[in-house]
């Protein structure tokens, strides 16, 4: 398995708790699997599947994660494919066949394709091995994303009773955990609960005020990275991203009530590293398998702790930092409320209140926001304490004077019959002229205005403070009141001084955490960002394909100058470092040389065996010969084949290798251009194509240097 996941992954160990699942998986044992977003779940049955016989059915409810995950799984030369609304039925009838002949290991499933038509047949035609389900959560009603369809499932299970399952989710309290294993029949499953805890993000709350200023400021100390800033509506969504867009972030919106093409359109876009900023509604999964998100912004109140740990959880997905920014006020709680009295049913309209509350919870604690987080996933054995969000790096270090400002919110409160909400008493405070306040009287009050030189934000906070140490209370019916409480009332009796919080407001904004990654240098990693985007254009895929972040940042420190040292990076396996450690090596090359730095070795792990053995031509490279010997010019076959020119030209260069490669005499660069670039090569010491692109002014693409090369 180790071999494997070196291979096809480029990957040396593995995580926590993968090698135990994959072992049961293996034995044949249903298994069900809890763990982050970014832990590893895939791997858990995408390994055991390029071991088992047979294919390996997965099913996910999540259009464009699919795809991702087929991109990338193809790249790692692992047979593929989808099945769901997103190709055509040619498309599909041709992925139903490459199945039923044995062609592929995984298939990817939308769940609602299990009921159409013909499919039972089609499942019979198949030698099914592994059934997964990802996002197993969406079978419970109690969960916080059901999906009737998901119902159904239990009738594929009974079709392939022979095979193993292994349910997958991120977020599951331990109610859900149960009811999971109820509706798939699994209650003999081996259940692993990997940590919740992602630690290499980090967490933080802010008042909701001038929250679009701090928004763009927050987006420009994260320059050209990935990120997602969420909104309640999708009037939000646009506007927001359209005043962005106004400030000099490029953003675009994404919700529900756009069009299917522009929404594609856009999320391709997103992942292609085209556009940095994502707008979208929490209402809205996006469902993106983007590991080098950097930062997500909440900008309004999230429904429930699982959808909100879910949505940051898009963020640091590859392992290096992340930051999850929540803006909040009461008026989004009381959004929230309005649309939970609307739910007709008794339980399930307590059962979003007590979800909620428990949202409320996290937003308002003075303790520990992981801890908050973990306690609720039911890690109550974790440490009280991280280092890693707004609570613990800056708690208030003493409780100010605040008797003041509390004499008049109470009375205040008393002098408006304790008949009132937050919202009318601060209105109240102000000297608002709003209709309500002068038809009730309460402009005649001698309460009214004397706090009309604070904020909203601040009288608001001022008051939850007011509430969390029993001074007010509020009533928790569909009038959410303020009281003043017997200790409140005492406190102006006796003109007790009142000691509170200080205003988060006027804290200091937390810089972003500095993580423990490599020094590397800096221009020599976006110089491979900007290779790896050129050749993730001209492979059709998104650049997190190619390599991730992580093993950029390693190319960077180590500057590796042959395809030996290569292969020992992280993410670095052997279908990739054949169709690309080249490129990236002659990239590396010329950077070392301009700059005058110093290779480093790597660290030595898991070996590819790399041989200097002519490699044994695949079919896919003997289809590319045949076209060959048919004397197709470079485009023709890419066409034919639905492959970039880049890629035909990486096959001849392979069949060239193996010592396969036909006659390509048509393909020869013409006369003048061919003498050009072979005085270029003669001429350089440095024989990269990067060096001979910018000694030939960029007159010439690579794929240009490289057919030519062949020749040479």
């Amino acid at each position: 398995m180790l071999k494997l996941l070196k291979t096809h992954f480029g990957y040396d160990s593995f995580r926590p708790l993968q090698k135990e699942i994959i072992d049961t998986v293996l034995s044949g044992q249903d298994t069900l699997v809890l763990m982050p977003t970014g832990g590893g779940k895939s791997l858990c049955f995408q390994l055991p599947a390029l071991a088992l016989p047979g294919l390996a059915l997965v099913i996910s409810p999540l259009i464009a994660l699919m795809k991702d995950q087929v991109d990338t799984l193809c790249a790692n030369g692992i047979s593929a494919a989808l099945i769901n609304s997103s190709i055509t039925p040619k498309e599909q009838a041709q992925v139903m066949q490459r199945a039923s002949a044995g062609d592929l290991k995984i298939l990817y499933l939308a769940p609602e394709r299990l009921g159409s038509y013909g499919f039972s047949e089609f499942l019979d035609s198949l030698n099914v091995s592994l059934i997964a389900i990802d996002e197993a959560h969406c079978i419970s009603e109690w969960g916080h994303d059901f999906r009737p369809e998901y119902r159904n499932l239990w009738h594929l299970r009974k079709k392939l009773s022979k095979a193993p399952v292994i349910a997958l989710t991120a977020t599951a309290t331990p109610r859900v955990r149960r009811d999971i294993l109820s509706q798939l029949g699994m209650e003999q499953a081996s259940v692993f609960v990997s940590s919740f805890n992602r630690a290499n993000l980090h967490y933080s709350v802010r008042p909701k005020y001038q929250a679009f200023d701090q928004l763009v400021e927050l987006l420009q100390s994260h320059k050209d990275e990935s990120i997602i800033v969420y909104c309640f509506s999708r009037k939000n969504t646009e506007e927001t991203a359209k005043k962005l867009t106004q400030a000099g972030l490029p953003a675009l919106p994404y919700h529900a009530g756009l069009n299917k093409d522009v929404r594609q359109q856009t999320q391709e876009r997103f992942i292609r590293d085209e556009v940095p900023i994502i707008v979208a509604t929490i209402a809205f999964g996006m469902g993106i398998d983007k590991p080098d998100v950097r930062l997500v912004v909440h900008l309004d109140l999230p429904k429930t702790i699982e959808s909100y740990y879910q949505e940051t959880g898009r963020t640091g997905r590859d392992g290096l930092p992340g930051e999850c920014i929540l803006f909040y006020s009461y008026a989004d709680r009381r959004k929230h409320e309005f649309f939970i009295n609307q739910i007709e049913e008794p339980d399930e309209r307590a059962q979003a209140m007590r979800k909620l509350e428990d949202m409320i919870i996290y937003c308002q604690t003075p303790a520990c926001r992981r801890f908050c987080l973990l306690t609720y996933f039911g890690e109550d054995h974790q440490a009280t304490t991280c280092d890693a969000c707004d609570n613990c790096l800056n708690p208030p270090v003493e409780y100010v004077d605040a008797t003041e400002i509390s004499q008049k919110i109470l009375s205040a409160v008393l002098r408006t019959g304790e008949r009132f909400g937050m919202a009318h008493v601060c209105d109240v405070l102000r000297g608002s002229k709003k209709k309500r306040v002068i038809e009730l009287g309460h402009h005649q009050l001698s309460v009214f205005g004397i706090a009309k030189n604070l904020p909203i934000p601040a009288l608001r906070e001022y008051i939850e403070g007011l509430k969390k140490l029993s001074y007010l209370q509020q009533n928790l019916g569909e009038y959410p009141t303020l009281q003043v409480t017997i200790k409140g009332k005492q406190a102006l009796i006796k003109n007790e001084s009142i000691l509170l919080p200080p205003l988060t407001v006027i804290k200091k904004v937390l810089t972003r955490p500095s993580g423990t990654t490599l020094e590397y240098n800096l221009e020599t990693f976006e110089k491979l960002r900007a290779l790896r985007k050129q050749i993730a254009d001209q492979q059709n895929v998104p650049p997190f394909v190619i390599f991730g972040d992580k093993t950029l940042h390693e190319m960077a420190y180590y500057l590796p100058s042959t395809l030996e040292a290569f292969s020992h990076l992280f993410g670095v396996g052997k279908q990739k470092l054949e169709a690309f450690g080249q490129q990236f090596i002659d990239c590396i090359a010329i950077q070392t040389a301009e700059q005058n730095l110093k290779e480093k070795p790597v660290p030595r792990k898991a070996s590819l065996s790399i041989t200097n053995s002519p490699p044994q031509t695949s079919s896919t490279l003997n289809e590319t010969k045949e076209l060959l010997e048919q004397k197709l010019s470079i485009k023709e076959i890419a066409k034919q084949r639905g492959l970039s020119p880049g890629t035909i030209i990486q096959h001849l260069e392979k069949l060239l290798q193996a010592d396969e490669l036909p006659d390509i005499t048509h393909l020869k660069p013409k006369d003048k251009d061919f003498q050009k670039i072979q005085k270029a090569f003669n001429k350089s010491k440095n024989k990269t194509l990067t060096a001979i692109f910018k000694q030939l002014d960029e007159e010439y693409s690579y794929d240009e240097l490289r057919l030519a090369r062949i020749f040479l």
